[in-house]
């Protein structure tokens, strides 16, 4: 798996990968993947760790993007 290519420059990489080392330290992050592991184990999901991981960051980060756009729109 090689590292996919973006027409981002290596600062603004390096900043999205702080931010998203930052959400997955958190403890509401940890609690939500773990709870996430327990009910896709219960429900068989393959590879569940990994899949609740992801599952964790996705909407942590689509939590983050529609808090930016409510907070635009009140504007």
């Amino acid at each position: 798996m090689g590292v996919p290519k973006f027409d981002f420059n290596e600062e603004e990489i390096k900043k999205w990968l702080n931010h998203i080392a930052l959400i997955c330290l958190s403890e509401e992050f940890q609690t939500l993947k773990t709870e996430l592991e327990t009910i896709y184990c219960q429900s068989n999901v393959e590879n569940f760790r990994l899949t609740a991981f992801q599952d964790a960051l996705y909407a942590f980060i689509a939590q983050e993007e529609d808090e930016r756009v409510c907070a635009i729109h009140a504007h």
